[in-house]
């Protein structure tokens, strides 16, 4: 049977208007706003042509419901400056997600999550610090904070180039944590991101963020708080930064934590390691050299640890990426749209797949 829902949903991923969506695909508004509402049932031409407007396959408006996300359970960051419809394009890649995580789990076994819930907690510093002590990685830097959140049990995606006004966000769903990154963004924003979407799955694990509320921009100051604190431990950073700090070693030292050099200074300032005047020069020299829009002499982008090896585990199977798409009723780019950024490996050669099912 027809799933408005799924309708919705194709129509909401491509950010599409009712009326768009009716004009590509050659039908009435009023044919459109009667179906999502689920007052009529289309016939198979209709189907068609829907399904060629928005690039999805027929099956896909057969399946039974999405599962629904509620946006007051989500955290989102930069909710304030996003339209309603990239608002509704980024939920909408966050139902796909679910999808794709449960076909995942039915053929794979995913690391168990191992958050706490620190939602009583008042202090994201000393959250950070619980959470490190937990975890029994002491002060050391973390390394690839995307392959260390999906080792401790969090879903990671990508979130598509259509929703570019969306940092990231996260919520919690069945006792299991997901996250949605923003890869279009520096790769140092992207472990900012990362870390600050665990602080609110860890801090405000009951409850999401209110656009334009004291308590969502309370929350966001703390994930922000949290972040700072969780990548740049303060007994760490002391130790490794002089007493006198140049921009120079900035720059050097930035490396170590992975972050941005903007990130880095503001840490050294949150600790008091330098004073107003020292931090307020330090982001004028920075801004300077184009370190507000950018990150000059970047690192690499973090890659996912999971999806090479399920990846290379579909092709020994036969498997492609367009194959693993259709079981799930999805256009191909809308899977690779969930974890674009996340996997520089492609799959394997044919023959490859062949020698790697010989090893079976």
């Amino acid at each position: 049977m027809f799933n408005a829902k799924r309708l919705c949903l194709a129509r909401q991923r491509r950010r599409l208007t009712a009326k768009a969506l009716a004009e590509a695909a050659g039908l009435s508004h009023v044919t459109i706003s009667r179906l999502e509402n689920g007052e009529n049932t289309p016939d198979e031409d209709t189907v068609a042509k829907l399904a060629n407007a928005m690039g999805y396959p027929r099956t896909f408006f057969f399946q039974e419901d999405p599962e629904s996300i509620d946006v007051r359970a989500v955290s989102f960051r930069s909710l304030s400056k996003m339209s309603a419809k990239e608002r509704d394009a980024a939920l909408a890649s966050g139902l796909l997600g679910l999808e794709v995580a449960a076909w995942l789990e039915e053929r794979f076994c995913l690391p168990t999550p191992d958050l706490l819930d620190l939602s009583y907690e008042t202090d994201p510093e000393i959250a950070a610090r619980t959470l490190r002590q937990h975890w029994a990685i002491g002060e050391k830097p973390i390394g690839h904070i995307i392959s260390f959140l999906e080792a401790k049990g969090v879903r990671v995606f990508s979130l598509a180039e259509n929703t570019a006004d969306v940092d990231a966000y996260s919520f919690w769903r069945d006792d299991k944590p997901y996250m949605f990154l923003n890869n279009f963004k520096t790769p140092e924003r992207s472990v900012m991101d990362a870390a600050h979407e665990l602080g609110h799955l860890v801090l405000h694990k009951h409850s999401g963020t209110q656009p334009e509320t004291d308590l969502s921009r309370a929350a966001e100051r703390e994930a922000d708080q949290f972040a700072s604190a969780f990548l740049m431990p303060q007994h760490d950073l002391k130790a490794q930064m002089p007493r006198r700090v140049t921009m120079a070693k900035i720059l050097q030292a930035k490396a170590r934590w992975r972050v941005s050099a903007l990130a880095l200074a503001y840490r050294l300032h949150t600790i008091g390691h330098l004073t107003d005047w020292q931090y307020k020069s330090v982001c004028i020299e920075l801004g300077r050299r184009g370190f507000r829009t950018g990150e000059p002499g970047g690192m690499a982008r973090e890659t996912s640890a999971v999806w090479p090896k399920v990846l290379t585990q579909l092709w020994v199977e036969r498997t492609t990426k367009a194959g693993m798409a259709e079981s799930l009723h999805l256009p191909l780019d809308e899977l690779e749209s969930l974890i674009w950024g996340l996997t520089d490996t492609h799959q394997p050669s044919e023959n490859k797949c062949r020698v790697l099912s010989l090893l079976k």
